[in-house]
Protein backbone atom coordinates (compact mmCIF):
# COMPACT_ATOMS: atom_id res chain seq x y z
CA UNK A 1 0.00 0.00 0.00
CA UNK A 2 0.90 3.51 -0.68
CA UNK A 3 1.04 5.90 1.75
CA UNK A 4 0.07 9.81 0.53
CA UNK A 5 1.32 12.19 3.01
CA UNK A 6 -0.67 15.49 2.76
CA UNK A 7 1.41 18.99 2.29
CA UNK A 8 0.70 21.10 4.51
CA UNK A 9 0.70 25.25 3.49
CA UNK A 10 2.99 26.41 4.84
CA UNK A 11 2.25 28.93 7.73
CA UNK A 12 4.09 31.04 10.54
CA UNK A 13 4.19 29.61 13.85
CA UNK A 14 3.38 29.77 17.40
CA UNK A 15 1.76 29.24 20.41
CA UNK A 16 -1.50 29.33 21.86
CA UNK A 17 -1.33 28.12 25.83
CA UNK A 18 0.80 24.62 25.50
CA UNK A 19 -0.77 23.71 22.13
CA UNK A 20 1.47 24.88 19.32
CA UNK A 21 -0.37 26.35 15.79
CA UNK A 22 0.48 26.60 12.26
CA UNK A 23 2.02 24.47 9.58
CA UNK A 24 5.00 23.17 11.83
CA UNK A 25 2.73 21.68 14.30
CA UNK A 26 -0.12 18.75 14.20
CA UNK A 27 -3.90 20.12 13.50
CA UNK A 28 -5.51 20.86 16.60
CA UNK A 29 -9.14 20.17 17.02
CA UNK A 30 -11.23 23.45 18.86
CA UNK A 31 -14.78 23.22 20.23
CA UNK A 32 -16.90 25.98 21.92
CA UNK A 33 -19.19 25.87 25.54
CA UNK A 34 -22.59 26.22 25.24
CA UNK A 35 -22.75 27.26 29.08
CA UNK A 36 -22.91 30.16 30.56
CA UNK A 37 -19.36 31.66 30.99
CA UNK A 38 -20.70 33.39 34.24
CA UNK A 39 -21.67 29.43 35.99
CA UNK A 40 -17.95 28.65 36.04
CA UNK A 41 -18.55 24.92 37.29
CA UNK A 42 -20.70 24.10 34.73
CA UNK A 43 -18.10 25.99 31.95
CA UNK A 44 -15.39 23.57 33.65
CA UNK A 45 -17.72 20.69 33.91
CA UNK A 46 -18.22 20.92 30.31
CA UNK A 47 -14.68 21.91 29.34
CA UNK A 48 -13.24 18.59 30.99
CA UNK A 49 -15.94 16.47 29.81
CA UNK A 50 -14.68 17.99 26.04
CA UNK A 51 -11.11 17.37 26.62
CA UNK A 52 -11.52 13.37 27.59
CA UNK A 53 -13.22 13.42 24.33
CA UNK A 54 -9.64 14.70 22.46
CA UNK A 55 -10.65 18.35 22.84
CA UNK A 56 -7.51 20.24 22.68
CA UNK A 57 -8.73 23.77 22.52
CA UNK A 58 -11.54 25.80 23.90
CA UNK A 59 -13.68 29.00 23.26
CA UNK A 60 -16.18 30.44 25.67
CA UNK A 61 -18.44 33.75 25.22
CA UNK A 62 -17.84 36.72 27.52
CA UNK A 63 -20.90 39.02 26.39
CA UNK A 64 -19.89 40.70 29.86
CA UNK A 65 -17.61 41.76 32.79
CA UNK A 66 -19.33 38.77 34.94
CA UNK A 67 -18.03 36.35 32.52
CA UNK A 68 -14.50 38.28 32.27
CA UNK A 69 -14.12 37.79 35.51
CA UNK A 70 -15.10 34.33 35.81
CA UNK A 71 -12.23 33.64 33.16
CA UNK A 72 -9.79 33.67 36.16
CA UNK A 73 -10.78 30.15 37.77
CA UNK A 74 -11.95 28.69 34.70
CA UNK A 75 -7.94 29.16 32.63
CA UNK A 76 -7.14 28.26 35.85
CA UNK A 77 -8.33 24.78 36.03
CA UNK A 78 -9.14 24.06 32.23
CA UNK A 79 -6.63 21.26 31.12
CA UNK A 80 -6.85 22.63 27.93
CA UNK A 81 -5.89 26.20 26.52
CA UNK A 82 -9.28 29.08 27.08
CA UNK A 83 -10.07 31.42 24.03
CA UNK A 84 -12.30 34.18 24.97
CA UNK A 85 -15.06 35.10 22.06
CA UNK A 86 -15.14 38.89 22.24
CA UNK A 87 -17.52 41.27 20.42
CA UNK A 88 -17.98 44.53 20.16
CA UNK A 89 -16.48 46.05 23.99
CA UNK A 90 -12.80 46.21 23.71
CA UNK A 91 -12.89 46.15 27.26
CA UNK A 92 -13.47 42.63 27.65
CA UNK A 93 -11.27 41.71 25.43
CA UNK A 94 -8.21 43.33 27.73
CA UNK A 95 -9.90 41.70 30.96
CA UNK A 96 -9.80 38.31 29.58
CA UNK A 97 -6.52 38.60 29.32
CA UNK A 98 -5.93 39.77 32.17
CA UNK A 99 -8.08 36.78 33.86
CA UNK A 100 -5.95 34.48 31.38
CA UNK A 101 -6.71 33.46 28.51
CA UNK A 102 -4.58 31.69 26.06
CA UNK A 103 -6.24 33.68 23.45
CA UNK A 104 -8.95 35.75 21.59
CA UNK A 105 -11.27 35.67 18.71
CA UNK A 106 -12.33 38.92 17.82
CA UNK A 107 -13.80 41.18 14.77
CA UNK A 108 -11.70 43.76 14.92
CA UNK A 109 -13.61 45.45 12.52
CA UNK A 110 -16.54 45.47 15.63
CA UNK A 111 -14.39 46.27 18.40
CA UNK A 112 -14.32 50.12 17.24
CA UNK A 113 -11.78 52.69 17.25
CA UNK A 114 -8.30 52.16 15.64
CA UNK A 115 -7.11 53.76 19.52
CA UNK A 116 -9.21 50.75 21.12
CA UNK A 117 -7.41 48.50 18.87
CA UNK A 118 -4.33 49.68 19.69
CA UNK A 119 -5.14 48.99 23.59
CA UNK A 120 -6.04 45.14 22.54
CA UNK A 121 -3.27 44.53 20.98
CA UNK A 122 -1.12 46.18 23.50
CA UNK A 123 -2.40 43.81 26.30
CA UNK A 124 -2.20 40.93 23.45
CA UNK A 125 1.64 41.37 23.25
CA UNK A 126 2.17 42.09 26.82
CA UNK A 127 0.27 38.85 27.63
CA UNK A 128 1.85 36.65 25.09
CA UNK A 129 -1.32 35.71 23.68
CA UNK A 130 -2.31 34.92 20.03
CA UNK A 131 -5.52 36.60 18.26
CA UNK A 132 -8.08 35.04 15.75
CA UNK A 133 -10.03 37.16 13.62
CA UNK A 134 -13.10 36.06 13.17
CA UNK A 135 -14.81 36.76 9.75
CA UNK A 136 -18.75 35.60 9.26
CA UNK A 137 -20.52 35.52 6.33
CA UNK A 138 -23.55 36.52 8.15
CA UNK A 139 -21.90 39.53 9.47
CA UNK A 140 -19.90 40.69 6.85
CA UNK A 141 -19.66 45.20 6.72
CA UNK A 142 -22.33 46.60 4.22
CA UNK A 143 -20.33 48.32 2.25
CA UNK A 144 -17.84 44.95 0.96
CA UNK A 145 -21.79 43.30 1.06
CA UNK A 146 -23.22 46.16 -1.79
CA UNK A 147 -19.64 45.95 -3.60
CA UNK A 148 -20.12 42.38 -4.19
CA UNK A 149 -24.10 42.40 -4.54
CA UNK A 150 -24.34 39.74 -1.48
CA UNK A 151 -21.85 37.57 0.14
CA UNK A 152 -18.96 35.82 -1.91
CA UNK A 153 -15.97 34.58 -1.48
CA UNK A 154 -13.88 37.22 -2.30
CA UNK A 155 -15.51 39.55 -0.03
CA UNK A 156 -15.05 37.20 3.02
CA UNK A 157 -11.53 37.54 1.56
CA UNK A 158 -11.46 41.44 1.45
CA UNK A 159 -12.89 41.09 5.05
CA UNK A 160 -10.72 39.53 7.06
CA UNK A 161 -7.32 41.28 4.93
CA UNK A 162 -8.86 44.57 6.60
CA UNK A 163 -8.70 43.09 9.95
CA UNK A 164 -5.09 41.82 9.16
CA UNK A 165 -4.15 44.80 8.27
CA UNK A 166 -5.92 46.54 11.75
CA UNK A 167 -3.28 44.48 13.29
CA UNK A 168 -0.44 44.74 11.56
CA UNK A 169 -0.53 48.46 11.64
CA UNK A 170 0.18 47.62 15.36
CA UNK A 171 2.86 45.53 14.82
CA UNK A 172 1.16 42.36 15.67
CA UNK A 173 1.97 38.92 13.77
CA UNK A 174 0.09 35.98 16.24
CA UNK A 175 -3.13 36.12 14.33
CA UNK A 176 -4.70 33.14 13.11
CA UNK A 177 -7.96 33.52 10.37
CA UNK A 178 -11.04 32.15 10.19
CA UNK A 179 -13.53 32.37 6.85
CA UNK A 180 -16.87 30.80 8.19
CA UNK A 181 -19.43 30.14 6.20
CA UNK A 182 -23.08 27.70 6.24
CA UNK A 183 -22.73 27.58 2.32
CA UNK A 184 -20.01 24.38 2.07
CA UNK A 185 -18.74 25.65 -1.65
CA UNK A 186 -18.67 29.32 -0.75
CA UNK A 187 -16.44 28.08 2.33
CA UNK A 188 -13.83 26.46 0.16
CA UNK A 189 -13.92 29.23 -1.98
CA UNK A 190 -12.93 31.68 0.64
CA UNK A 191 -10.54 29.57 2.43
CA UNK A 192 -8.37 28.50 -0.92
CA UNK A 193 -8.22 31.90 -1.82
CA UNK A 194 -7.40 33.54 2.08
CA UNK A 195 -4.70 30.82 1.85
CA UNK A 196 -2.74 32.36 -1.27
CA UNK A 197 -2.69 35.91 0.40
CA UNK A 198 -1.43 35.54 3.90
CA UNK A 199 1.11 33.51 6.23
CA UNK A 200 -1.09 32.87 8.65
CA UNK A 201 -2.93 29.98 10.17
CA UNK A 202 -6.24 28.94 9.19
CA UNK A 203 -9.05 27.91 11.28
CA UNK A 204 -11.09 25.77 9.38
CA UNK A 205 -15.19 25.28 9.63
CA UNK A 206 -18.61 25.11 8.32
CA UNK A 207 -20.47 27.59 10.65
CA UNK A 208 -24.40 27.16 11.38
CA UNK A 209 -23.89 23.56 10.16
CA UNK A 210 -27.02 22.36 11.83
CA UNK A 211 -27.74 19.21 13.54
CA UNK A 212 -25.87 16.49 13.34
CA UNK A 213 -28.24 14.62 10.54
CA UNK A 214 -26.76 17.92 7.99
CA UNK A 215 -23.18 19.17 10.14
CA UNK A 216 -21.54 16.10 10.24
CA UNK A 217 -21.82 15.76 6.14
CA UNK A 218 -21.16 19.53 5.67
CA UNK A 219 -18.46 19.80 8.26
CA UNK A 220 -16.41 16.67 6.54
CA UNK A 221 -16.68 17.60 3.30
CA UNK A 222 -15.95 21.12 3.78
CA UNK A 223 -13.11 20.71 6.58
CA UNK A 224 -11.92 17.77 4.76
CA UNK A 225 -11.81 19.38 1.25
CA UNK A 226 -9.46 21.91 2.43
CA UNK A 227 -7.34 19.53 4.70
CA UNK A 228 -7.04 17.46 1.63
CA UNK A 229 -5.46 20.57 -0.25
CA UNK A 230 -3.10 20.82 2.43
CA UNK A 231 -4.94 23.95 4.11
CA UNK A 232 -5.73 24.55 7.60
CA UNK A 233 -4.48 24.44 11.38
CA UNK A 234 -7.28 24.16 13.72
CA UNK A 235 -10.58 22.66 13.08
CA UNK A 236 -13.91 23.30 14.69
CA UNK A 237 -17.16 20.91 13.66
CA UNK A 238 -20.12 22.67 14.43
CA UNK A 239 -23.08 20.86 15.34
CA UNK A 240 -26.25 21.89 17.22
CA UNK A 241 -26.93 21.11 20.67
CA UNK A 242 -24.38 19.45 22.48
CA UNK A 243 -20.76 20.23 21.63
CA UNK A 244 -19.79 17.00 23.05
CA UNK A 245 -20.71 15.35 19.38
CA UNK A 246 -18.23 17.51 17.87
CA UNK A 247 -15.02 16.01 18.87
CA UNK A 248 -15.67 12.33 17.79
CA UNK A 249 -16.31 13.77 14.33
CA UNK A 250 -13.59 15.94 14.36
CA UNK A 251 -11.27 13.16 15.23
CA UNK A 252 -12.37 10.74 12.13
CA UNK A 253 -12.10 13.43 9.58
CA UNK A 254 -8.65 13.83 10.33
CA UNK A 255 -8.17 10.27 10.89
CA UNK A 256 -9.32 9.40 7.56
CA UNK A 257 -7.02 11.89 5.60
CA UNK A 258 -4.16 10.33 8.15
CA UNK A 259 -3.09 13.74 9.53
CA UNK A 260 -3.90 12.06 13.17
CA UNK A 261 -3.99 8.15 14.20
CA UNK A 262 -5.02 7.87 18.10
CA UNK A 263 -7.48 4.73 18.70
CA UNK A 264 -8.59 1.97 16.45
CA UNK A 265 -10.32 2.24 13.39
CA UNK A 266 -12.61 -0.02 12.18
CA UNK A 267 -13.23 -0.68 7.84
CA UNK A 268 -16.26 -2.71 7.28
CA UNK A 269 -18.18 -3.67 3.44
CA UNK A 270 -21.03 -2.68 3.12
CA UNK A 271 -22.23 -6.16 2.38
CA UNK A 272 -23.57 -7.31 -0.42
CA UNK A 273 -25.98 -11.14 -1.78
CA UNK A 274 -22.92 -12.75 -1.33
CA UNK A 275 -22.76 -11.67 3.02
CA UNK A 276 -23.56 -14.97 5.30
CA UNK A 277 -23.19 -13.23 8.57
CA UNK A 278 -25.10 -10.59 10.16
CA UNK A 279 -22.40 -8.25 10.03
CA UNK A 280 -23.92 -5.21 11.14
CA UNK A 281 -24.55 -6.78 14.56
CA UNK A 282 -20.95 -7.70 14.38
CA UNK A 283 -19.57 -4.45 13.68
CA UNK A 284 -21.48 -2.61 16.15
CA UNK A 285 -20.50 -5.18 18.72
CA UNK A 286 -16.82 -4.80 17.74
CA UNK A 287 -17.18 -1.02 18.27
CA UNK A 288 -18.90 -1.17 21.76
CA UNK A 289 -15.85 -3.90 23.07
CA UNK A 290 -12.90 -1.61 21.49
CA UNK A 291 -14.25 1.63 22.65
CA UNK A 292 -11.92 2.01 25.46
CA UNK A 293 -8.68 1.35 23.55
CA UNK A 294 -6.26 3.84 23.21
CA UNK A 295 -3.56 2.53 20.88
CA UNK A 296 -3.32 2.56 17.24
CA UNK A 297 -5.48 -0.10 15.93
CA UNK A 298 -6.94 -0.86 11.90
CA UNK A 299 -9.78 -3.53 12.27
CA UNK A 300 -11.58 -4.92 9.14
CA UNK A 301 -15.07 -6.38 9.61
CA UNK A 302 -15.79 -8.49 5.94
CA UNK A 303 -18.76 -9.87 5.01
CA UNK A 304 -16.98 -12.76 2.56
CA UNK A 305 -13.93 -13.78 1.74
CA UNK A 306 -14.18 -11.74 -1.89
CA UNK A 307 -13.82 -8.37 0.89
CA UNK A 308 -11.60 -10.51 3.14
CA UNK A 309 -7.83 -10.77 3.77
CA UNK A 310 -7.44 -9.47 -0.14
CA UNK A 311 -9.08 -6.06 0.10
CA UNK A 312 -8.23 -5.44 3.53
CA UNK A 313 -4.77 -6.61 4.00
CA UNK A 314 -3.76 -3.56 5.39
CA UNK A 315 -5.41 -3.90 8.21
CA UNK A 316 -3.54 -4.68 11.64
CA UNK A 317 -6.53 -7.30 12.16
CA UNK A 318 -9.98 -8.79 10.62
CA UNK A 319 -12.39 -10.76 10.09
CA UNK A 320 -14.21 -12.51 6.78
CA UNK A 321 -17.35 -13.87 7.20
CA UNK A 322 -18.40 -17.00 5.54
CA UNK A 323 -21.60 -19.21 5.86
CA UNK A 324 -21.93 -20.06 9.78
CA UNK A 325 -17.66 -19.61 10.04
CA UNK A 326 -15.42 -16.88 9.49
CA UNK A 327 -11.50 -16.49 9.11
CA UNK A 328 -9.19 -14.21 11.53
CA UNK A 329 -6.60 -12.50 9.25
CA UNK A 330 -4.01 -10.77 10.37
CA UNK A 331 -1.66 -7.81 7.75
CA UNK A 332 -3.88 -9.73 5.49
CA UNK A 333 -2.81 -13.73 6.44
CA UNK A 334 -5.19 -16.12 7.76
CA UNK A 335 -4.25 -16.92 11.19
CA UNK A 336 -7.52 -19.37 12.08
CA UNK A 337 -11.01 -20.49 11.06
CA UNK A 338 -13.83 -20.13 13.65
CA UNK A 339 -17.45 -20.51 13.90
CA UNK A 340 -19.75 -17.97 13.27
CA UNK A 341 -20.54 -17.61 17.11
CA UNK A 342 -17.02 -17.59 18.02
CA UNK A 343 -15.68 -14.66 15.20
CA UNK A 344 -15.66 -12.12 18.31
CA UNK A 345 -14.17 -13.64 20.99
CA UNK A 346 -11.79 -14.44 18.55
CA UNK A 347 -11.14 -11.25 17.19
CA UNK A 348 -11.13 -9.59 21.27
CA UNK A 349 -8.85 -12.85 22.13
CA UNK A 350 -6.23 -11.67 19.07
CA UNK A 351 -6.41 -7.73 20.02
CA UNK A 352 -5.73 -8.59 23.64
CA UNK A 353 -2.46 -10.36 22.20
CA UNK A 354 -1.60 -7.07 20.27
CA UNK A 355 -2.10 -4.81 23.15
CA UNK A 356 -0.54 -6.80 25.58
CA UNK A 357 2.26 -6.64 23.01
CA UNK A 358 2.17 -3.19 22.40
CA UNK A 359 2.39 -2.83 26.03
CA UNK A 360 5.01 -4.66 26.89
CA UNK A 361 6.80 -3.05 23.72
CA UNK A 362 6.24 0.03 25.95
CA UNK A 363 7.59 -0.76 29.40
Amino acid sequence: MVIILISRRKTINFSLGAIGIGSDNPISIQSMTNTDTRDTLATLKQIKELFRLGCQIIRVAVPDGQAAQGLNRICTESPIPVIADIHFDYRLAIEALENGVAGLRINPGNIGSDLRIKEVVKAAVYYDVPIRIGVNSGSLEKDILEKYQGVTAQGLVESALRHVVLLEKNHFTKIKVSLKASHVPLMIDAYRKIAEQVPYPLHLGVTEAGTEKYGVVKSAIGIGTLLAEGIGDTIRVSLTGDPLKEIPVAIKILESLDLKRSGVEIISCPTCGRCQIDLDKLVNEVDKQIADLDFPLKLAIMGCIVNGPGEAREADLGIAGGKGEGLIFKKGKIIKKVTEDQLLPALLSEIDKIRRSDSHEND
